[in-house]
């Protein structure tokens, strides 16, 4: 498995960062090239070497004004994203497909041309993928893709790093200073950003060092959260700082945006077009904005993670929600409170339990999560949720909600019954005739006790034989 590993440069230059981004520019007008003659029907089952080839024949090159191997590479990226973006809509074709004819041969048929990209001699296959499959358009003009053999790092006498790329003239290379001693290897994606570059690389896995921190020997069930990242079923929170941040920064991004909205119009409106380019170029920009939104992510995904440590520092098998369908039933709640669930973190706390779990050697068991968070963890019933408690209505106790949502979960490990895709509909079904059986005191029919009455019985039996 393949992760992502992002490096920052330190105090780089205005002068190296101005002949970055003007490189990243004109790569970024190869980019567009390449979306506006290969993005569509034209591209399709084409590879990026034929349309290096094709722009080596007819000079297509000596247009862009940069280096071969920038150029290059910058076509072979583009081309990916196209089959990505082919692919996707492949995808719904495919479900057209069956919609359309239930013979299993003209199936086939259709399957095999859309899969070799003959798509376009067929009719209707042509017809769907200009249904599903949009024309694209590049709005990237600020990275920058070099070769794994183009780069090299050097570390200087204070013990930084400085990573070597190549500029825009041949054999001059721009050497940026990095934040880390790790060297970046493999391709590297720059990313320039308000004066800053990030440069993205690709390790395995495998190849990473793994966490002196040993985890847990217990059993585990944790509760996804907004007030706080998690909750276990030992009743501990983790994260608690997790909702006062996402509640400031989206209520920070709302007065923020309104305040932009005013500006914004006040420039659309005014006839004074210099006082219109003040505006835009002084109140309207994205540097700060974007700066902001990283340094917030940086503090959620710190929270975030501290909070899965902890939870891994007990726990040998730590079982949580699969949470990867989006919410549902938000209308209600206020247009405050809708905005705020959507800057919910559940994407992160997920790749934090996967990379942290198997960092320091612990097992993650995903179950399901239909009415985890409104069954009683007493009498097994489906109890009435206000806010973060839990009113049972069969057994009259009261539970923190977010407490027996992980005690169910945990209990959902290894149910017979309740698996991973069970339909949430029949989940409340078999809740309600578990609580029910419990009520009335009648056996389990999965359970392997018999009943006080049975066992009796037996007895009576095998002393009269």
């Amino acid at each position: 498995m393949k992760v992502t590993r992002i490096a920052y440069s330190h105090r780089l230059s205005a002068g190296k960062y101005a002949a970055l981004s003007e490189q990243a520019a004109r790569l970024g007008r190869v980019r567009s090239e390449i979306w506006r003659r290969y993005g569509s029907v034209a591209g399709a089952g084409l590879k990026d070497r034929q349309v290096r080839d094709r722009w080596l024949a007819d000079g297509t090159h000596h247009r862009f004004a940069v280096l071969a191997n920038a150029w290059k590479e910058t076509v072979r990226d583009a081309m990916a994203d196209i089959a990505a973006n082919m692919a996707s809509a492949k995808v719904e074709v495919r479900r057209a497909v069956r919609r359309h004819t239930g013979d299993p041969v003209e199936q086939k048929r259709l399957y095999t041309e859309l899969r070799a990209d003959r798509w376009a001699a067929d009719p209707y296959l042509a017809r769907q993928m200009r249904k599903h499959w949009r024309r694209g358009k590049n709005r990237t003009h600020n990275q920058i893709v070099v070769r794994a053999d183009q780069h090299h790092t050097k570390p200087d006498d204070r013990g930084r790093l400085w990573l070597a790329v190549p500029g825009l003239v041949r054999r001059q290379m721009v050497k940026i200073p990095l934040n880390t001693t790790v060297a970046p290897e493999g391709t590297l994606r720059l990313i320039l950003r308000g004066g800053r570059v990030e440069i993205h690389y690709q390790i395995d896995a495998a190849d990473m060092k793994t966490s002196a921190r040993p985890c847990g020997t217990r059993e585990v069930g944790v509760d996804k959260g907004y007030t706080e990242a998690l909750t276990d079923s030992d009743g501990e929170h983790h994260g608690t700082d997790l909702g006062l941040l996402l509640t400031a920064e989206s209520d920070r991004i709302k007065e923020r945006n309104r305040r932009r909205a005013k500006l914004r119009s006040i420039a659309n409106n005014t006839s004074n077009r210099a006082k219109a380019d003040r505006i835009h170029r002084h109140n309207l920009g994205t540097v700060k904005r974007d700066r902001q939104a990283a340094k917030h992510n940086a503090k959620v995904r710190t929270e975030i993670f501290t909070a899965v440590h902890r939870v891994v520092d007990k726990a040998g098998t730590v079982v949580a929600e699969d949470l990867t369908k989006s919410f549902a039933g938000r209308k209600q709640l206020g247009r405050n409170m809708n905005r705020r669930l959507a800057a919910w973190t559940k994407g992160v706390t997920a790749e934090a339990l996967k990379n942290v779990s198997e960092r320091r050697g612990s097992a993650l068991v995903l179950v399901n999560a239909a009415y985890s968070s409104q069954g009683c963890p007493d009498c097994g019933g489906l109890a009435r949720r206000a806010g973060d408690r839990l009113h049972c209505t069969q057994c009259r106790v009261v539970h923190d909600a977010d407490h027996a949502a992980a005690i169910n979960v945990l209990r959902r490990h290894g149910d017979p019954d309740i698996t991973l895709h069970t339909p949430y509909q029949r989940v409340k079904r078999i809740l309600q005739e578990r609580a029910d059986r419990r009520r009335t005191r009648l056996p389990v029919p999965d359970s392997s006790r018999q009943p006080a009455a049975e066992s009796e019985l037996s007895d009576l039996l095998s002393n009269e034989q």
